[in-house]
């Protein structure tokens, strides 16, 4: 049976394709939505290019499909309809009707009503609205495209048990042949459908994935390597031995990551971890040495998303420069602190490459337009981008150019976005299996002892904490209209907005 969505304003500012979303069943647009986005038409954000998009869809629907009052055929297969709600009190009158948010929930209660045979569903990405409509009877769900399970991005490290003169072969040529079993189908060739079905099975090797080889008759016995998946091998990393720039990898994962990092062949890296793992550090060495030392690379652009996409930079007094020091002060941080610990000239010595070009250090506001040849761009805190911001910054990227992201999902600092949501997050699950990309999570706080402590235990507590909210949560009523068992709760409490419909701290 079809059913209805009525659609928040959120939902249309985070995608404004979300209209065609749901299939063959029926959308319904409250009014009021409509004026919300009319109010944002005109930000320089992609919330405001989002804006903008939604009424251009609208229009193209009304002028191709008649009237949006009385449903127009979409693409999809389904209906669109603008709604305006009725006059009655469905709202209790504890409940401010003035409010708009009240006002778009209240149209969803009149949807129902007029069509009572067809189930109706509230869709939208303020929880708090949710756990209104929610108390109040109607089912509410949030909107999950370009949402990333968690379980689908991977760590990057997988440990394979081989025999003990493999791994013999393997130190003495620099690769071997990986398993049979463990390699991929290649496109087009038969896949094996019950090993897919079996959960127990290993999964597959994955292209740049780095791999721990185990004597499988003795667990000290170990070696480390990356699956190279055009020669369907195993190759040995090719970490130098003295490190880069002063920095020497401390554990297989960042061993790993500056393999990946200094490979040209390898056009994008995400590096993901909490802090004090190294991510900005080492991506910024690998840099400095693909760039100043080999000249792989004309230039190394490194940036971090202090602000969103197509914002003015302003507020601060000064020029650009000036305005985006405090910003980019953690970048100058490691960038003296390379200076300082390895063979170059002194913990100012960045500034001459600043000087000279080699090294840039500018916002992403003005990134769209642009193309990026031959350089080595490294974007910081990516976890605070969406994916939309994400996708402008790889496809400004020229002939010969790398992109590393690094960010950790556990702390966001965008309220459009989510550790599910995140661009940094659906970056590394959509390029998952590229020869081009390679993804790598590091584990191992490095920074400090102090550092290293505080991050476990407090992520510890905030998980606890967590848990036992859920273990509260499990008689309640879900969010989804009927009895719920718990699973999947805190999956769907992302996404505050504010009380104009947008999302909000």
């Amino acid at each position: 049976m079809k059913k209805n969505y009525v659609l928040d304003t959120n939902i249309l500012l985070h995608d404004p394709y979300a209209i065609f979303r749901f299939d063959d069943n029926n959308v319904i647009i409250p009014i009021y939505v409509i004026e919300e986005v009319d109010q944002f038409k005109r930000e320089g954000s992609e919330r405001g290019r989002n804006a903008r998009h939604v009424v251009r869809l609208l229009d193209d629907l009304r002028e191709q499909g008649g009237s949006l009052s009385k449903g127009v055929a979409i693409k999809s297969g389904g209906t669109l309809t603008v709604a305006v709600p009725s006059q009655r009190p469905e709202l209790p009158s504890a409940i401010d009707k003035a409010a708009m948010d009240n006002a778009i929930l209240q149209t969803a209660f009149d949807v129902r009503e007029a069509d009572g045979g067809r189930p109706t569903v509230f869709v939208t990405m303020d929880t708090n609205l949710r756990i209104r409509a929610d108390a109040l009877g109607m089912v509410a769900e949030t909107y999950e495209n370009q949402r990333v399970e968690p379980q689908r991005v991977e760590t990057g490290v997988t440990d394979v048990e081989v025999s003990a003169d493999e791994i013999d072969t393997f130190f003495q040529e620099g690769r071997l042949p990986a398993p049979p079993h463990l390699v991929p189908p290649e496109k087009g060739e038969p896949r094996d459908r019950e090993r897919e079905r079996n959960k127990d099975a290993a999964p597959y090797l994955s292209a740049n994935l780095c791999v721990l080889l185990r004597d499988r008759a003795n667990a000290s016995h170990t070696a480390l390597g990356r699956y190279d998946a055009a020669k369907k091998e195993i190759v040995a990393l090719r970490t130098p031995r003295e490190g880069v720039i002063g920095v020497r990898p401390r554990n297989k994962e960042q061993s790993h990551a500056l393999d990946i990092l200094l490979d040209e062949n390898i056009r994008l890296v995400t590096l993901v971890g909490k802090a004090g793992t190294g991510k900005t550090l080492l991506a910024l060495a690998a840099g400095l040495k693909r760039t100043v030392e080999d000249g792989v690379y004309t230039r190394m652009l490194v940036s971090r998303p202090v602000m969103p996409l197509g914002r003015d930079i302003g507020f601060l007094p000064g020029d650009v420069d000036e305005k985006l020091n405090p910003w980019m002060q953690p970048i100058f941080d490691n960038l003296e602190f390379l200076f300082s610990s390895g063979t170059r000239k002194g913990p100012r010595a960045y500034a001459e490459l600043l000087d000279s070009g080699q090294l840039q250090v500018e916002p992403l506001t003005y990134i769209r337009g642009r193309s990026l040849p031959q350089q080595y761009i490294i974007v910081d805190e990516a976890q605070n981008l969406t994916p939309h911001e994400v996708k402008t910054i790889i496809t400004r990227s020229g002939d010969g150019t790398k992109i590393v992201l690094t960010g950790d999902p556990g702390q966001i600092d965008n309220p459009y976005v989510d550790s599910a949501s995140n661009g940094l997050s659906v970056a590394a699950d959509r390029f998952r299996g590229e020869k081009v990309a390679a993804h790598i999570v590091l584990t191992r706080g490095e920074r400090s002892e102090l550092a290293e402590l505080a991050a476990n235990s407090l992520t510890r507590l905030a998980a606890a904490s967590h848990s036992a909210m859920r273990m509260r949560a499990l008689p309640r009523v879900s969010l989804f209209g009927d009895a719920h068992d718990g699973a999947g709760v805190d999956a769907r409490t992302a996404g505050d907005h504010a009380p104009d419909g947008t999302p909000a701290p």
